[in-house]
């Protein structure tokens, strides 16, 4: 498991736990990270910040989700009901708001005929082939489901974890490669995966951004400019 695993254990000391996927309070609140037994309405939230967060930031999903709370919107009967113009203005702060709109009413469908009980007993592999072919879910939207909704072994692979795993020095470039990767080289076990990418989400966002603060980053020395580093781990 080797440079994999080691990453990992230099993020976690560096970061600390970090909870996700967080929930929002019924009440509108800010959302709540680090609760680990969720009701159906959370887990039904969780998909739905899954397709918010597509092309934004997760600070403008937060608004949307506050929003929808506070009208007592998580619920996937009321998202199904409720007409689709209503629904784009409560989540306009996640941006492509009448595209995420269409995309949550479908999501809504979907779980009114595949019941989150039900599809939490299926495998990840049949699960993964159903959410691909909803309308406005891809690869990382589906696993970020599997994942943190569904709480399976599957490691979602975003845009941080393609900047960092490039600088690094790993030569996979590919989604499917990348996920193959992380999952080939870690214990299969939902809470290290999901701690894992929360914490490679950390990373691009406070060091390893577009212009990367090497000198501060906790993981430097594992870098790709670091080439001696990489093969005494290898």
């Amino acid at each position: 498991m080797g440079r994999i695993k080691l990453i990992y254990d230099k993020l976690l000391k560096h970061f600390g736990f970090q909870g996700w996927w967080p929930v929002t309070p019924s009440c509108g609140a800010e959302p709540v990270y680090g609760i680990k037994t969720r009701t159906e309405d959370q887990i039904f939230e969780i998909i739905i910040g899954a397709i918010l967060t597509q092309n934004t930031a997760w600070t403008n999903v937060e608004k949307a989700l506050i929003q929808l709370n506070k009208n007592k919107l998580i619920s996937i009967e009321k998202i199904n009901k409720i007409n689709k113009e209503e629904l784009a203005g409560l989540i306009r702060s996640a941006g492509y708001f009448n595209q995420k709109a269409e995309r949550l009413k479908i999501i809504s469908e979907f779980l009114l005929e595949n019941p989150i009980n039900r599809l939490k007993k299926e495998n990840i592999k049949s699960l993964r082939t159903k959410l691909l072919k909803i309308n406005g879910v891809g690869p990382e939207t589906a696993d970020s489901i599997i994942l943190y909704a569904l709480n399976k072994p599957i490691f979602v692979i975003d845009a941080y974890t393609k900047r960092v795993c490039g600088r690094m020095g790993f030569r996979e470039k590919m989604y499917e490669e990348l996920q193959t990767l992380f999952m080939e080289n870690l214990p299969k076990d939902a809470k290290v995966f999901n701690e894992y990418h929360a914490l490679l989400v950390e990373l691009g966002k406070n060091y390893c951004k577009k212009k990367p603060i090497c000198k501060e980053c906790p993981v430097t020395s594992l870098c790709k400019k670091d080439l001696n580093s990489i093969k005494k781990m290898d």
